[in-house]
Order: structure tokens, then sequence, then C-alpha cells
């Protein structure tokens, strides 16, 4: 194969696989509709995107597990069955028992 038939191969080749990588990492506008941000349910480092407080902007920089700050998208309608899950960020509350006083 000479230089000229390699060099076209290469750049077929990166462009199918560009193409195939921003397939596979946005969401295309149909499955988005089909989706929502759940708040409350997301495990340390599994967040899909910024905190609702501003505390970062960053996917997989939760924290803590359970934070009401922290989402994740799931299917539509998927969110409201889950202990904990909420489409509403959640403030954080103190239990009463916790409360000084």
């Amino acid at each position: 194969m000479d230089m000229s038939k390699k060099a076209l191969n290469t750049v077929i080749a990166s462009a199918f696989v560009m193409t195939m990588a921003a397939s596979a990492t946005a969401p295309s506008r149909a499955n988005a509709a089909e989706k929502e941000k759940c708040y409350g349910v997301v495990k340390a480092g599994k967040n899909s995107c910024g905190s609702a407080d501003g505390k970062h902007s960053c996917e997989g920089q939760a924290s803590v597990d359970g934070s009401g700050q922290e989402w994740t998208y799931l299917p539509q309608g998927l969110c409201d069955k889950l202990v904990g899950g909420s489409t509403t960020p959640i403030e954080a509350t103190v239990p009463a028992d916790k409360v000084d006083g």
C-alpha cells in the first residue's frame, strides 16, 4: 500500500471513530426528551453534570452519596419511583434530634 492510500485510510478511520465517539457521548434530541434530571439518588462520583448549588460544574464530581444537589439523567418517570429521588434539587435538612438547643 502506498503512502497516499495509507493516509486516506487513516483519515477515513479517524472520521469514523470521531463520529462514533460523538454519538456515544452526546444524547440525541429525541433521546434527551425521554430523560429527566433526578436529584438525590446519585452515588459519589457518578453525577451527570454540575451540582444545583454551583459547588462544581463537572460530571463525576459528586463527593457524597445521595446529595440532593447532585443529579443524573434517568428515563422519564423513573425518578419519582426511587427512594430519595426528586426532579427538583433537594435542600439539605438536619433531623430535629441533631439540632442544638
